[in-house]
């Protein structure tokens, strides 16, 4: 008989503390030992999704903790999802399915008839692993939302397991902030928690000597260990926190400057990850349009909100400018809602996002139109014009129509794992414009250095000749490491295991 699963939570003072890439580096020190091990978040708030290999959608940092793992992702791992429409809703995706869009107060309501797909979830993951560790969401302590908590403490409760409580150094006030969260906690919760990890630390260790040993004393918990501050490694971003800080906004000389317009619901954006590692390619996001004009290639991303996005980039005339680099030759692409924008209509008269019919920016001779159901399906073909190797996913509302023989771009043999033969995608009669529905395009290294070469031939510049020298899996081993170097493993190992 199989012995019951073991499981650790790790929690957070507040967002983007590190939660996600802490879970990873656990979950690939584990595997890497031997365990099968799979990660789990009850409910995830982010624009940048994932889609499983049974087509169902998660957040996209659960994909992630699940390469960590070397394993695929499931939607067991991230049970519910919450997409933002605006600032007061969310598209809910429960079990991997959209099943409306909800304000805040609808959601809470609607949160008490969760709580049982929640467990079912996790459940089986226990079952089928020997180690699950468990993510938390903002912080545990929000007293206005604790009751409806159904990501926090409450699972941990539920399992009765340890939990380690993340903090960032790097923002200041870090003891307050991890003192604060564990006096806010009631005594069975407090319980629970076993200890503190310090994340984001720059700096010579030995000066925190102090600190560290009042916040154990203080608080009766250990400090599991300080994770300096890295520059050096590479995984895709949960979501758009903090992006304004995190991407550049500048023009570069000397190299290819690829500029994707920062639209108000922009989502997906790891799409565009790989383009950032490649040598002499500055990708900067903007909406600024000095720095539009001066682009070699424009990208519309992928958006929660593809009408409000393209009334946007319509009522401040970025589509203008846009459409000006275009009839000069400068490239433009369009991925997902991006591609839809950049056909002549986009039609939504179900009201899928608002009942409405809006003229699109004409570079393509496409229609789109939503539909109620979601596609969310991983998809395998090849580049039309040049038969290079294209994988990635689709997720979207609705299709588009090709008119007037316009070209498409992909031809996919391959959606949801069976074979087929779809054309996906447009592009214009010179090949400077073009869209896709399918994400991760970029990530082939074939399409890609074959993309980014004719950009460079049209400016003047050498092509590159260079193979890839970036892998992803290689990231987590990395994490792996340098968190073996700053945790104290023993410690963890033993609360993880019920050792005293």
């Amino acid at each position: 008989m199989k012995e019951k699963a073991k499981a650790i939570q790790i929690v957070g003072t507040g967002s983007g503390v590190g939660k996600s890439v802490i879970v990873a580096g656990i979950c690939r020190m584990l595997a890497q030992e031997g365990y099968r091990v799979a990660p789990f978040k009850a409910q995830n708030m982010a624009l940048n999704s994932a889609v499983t290999p049974d087509g169902l959608e998660i957040g996209r940092a659960q994909a992630m903790q699940a390469a960590a793992c070397g394993i695929e992702p499931c939607v067991d791992m991230n049970p519910v999802l919450l997409k933002p429409t605006s600032n007061v809703g969310s598209q809910v995706i429960v079990h991997g399915k959209p099943i409306g869009n909800m304000s805040a107060v609808e959601y809470y309501k609607y949160k008490s008839r969760i709580w049982e797909k929640v467990t079912q979830s996790l459940d089986r993951l226990l079952a089928a692993n020997d180690i699950v560790v468990i993510e938390g969401a903002g912080s545990p302590v929000e007293v206005n939302l604790k009751k409806h908590d159904i990501v926090n403490m409450r699972i941990a409760r539920h399992l009765k397991c340890p939990v380690l409580i993340v903090g960032d150094i790097d923002c200041g006030g870090v003891f307050a902030w991890l003192l604060g969260t564990l006096d806010l906690m009631p005594d069975v919760e407090k319980k629970l928690v076993k200890g503190f990890i310090i994340n984001k630390f720059r700096g010579d260790k030995s000066l925190l000597t102090g600190g560290l040993k009042f916040l154990e004393r203080r608080s009766g918990k250990k400090v599991f260990g300080v994770v300096p501050y890295y520059t050096d490694i590479k995984l895709p971003e949960e979501d758009s926190l903090f992006f304004d800080t995190r991407k550049n906004d500048k023009i570069k000389k000397g190299g290819l400057n690829i500029v994707v317009i920062k639209l108000p619901h922009i989502a997906n954006f790891t799409d565009f990850d790989i383009l950032e590692r490649e040598s002499g390619v500055n990708v900067c996001y903007t909406l600024e349009k000095k720095i539009i004009s001066k682009a070699d290639c424009i990208i519309l991303p992928g958006s929660k909100n593809t009408l409000a996005d393209l009334a946007f980039i319509d009522r401040n005339t970025i589509g203008e400018m846009i459409k000006k680099k275009a009839a000069r030759g400068c490239g433009v692409v369009g991925i997902c809602g991006g591609y839809q924008m950049l056909g002549g209509k986009v039609i939504d008269t179900l009201g899928v996002e608002n009942k409405t019919v809006l003229r699109g920016l004409g570079l393509l001779d496409t229609e789109s139109y939503f539909q109620k159901e979601k596609i969310t399906v991983q998809v395998e073909g090849k580049s039309i014009f040049k038969g290079f190797p294209v994988k990635g996913y689709e997720i979207h509302h609705g299709h588009t129509r090709r008119l007037n023989g316009c070209k498409p771009v992909f031809m996919l043999n391959k959606r949801g794992g069976k074979k087929t033969s779809v054309k996906d995608g447009a592009c214009n009669s010179p090949g400077n414009v073009w869209g896709t529905y399918v994400h991760g395009a970029f990530d082939c290294l074939d399409f890609r250095k074959s993309f980014l070469n004719r950009l460079r031939k049209k400016r003047g510049l050498p092509v590159s000749k260079g193979k890839d020298a970036f892998f992803q899996d290689e990231e987590y081993d990395k994490v792996a490491s340098l968190l073996r170097e700053n945790l104290n493993i023993k410690l963890l190992s033993g609360i993880i295991h019920g050792e005293r």
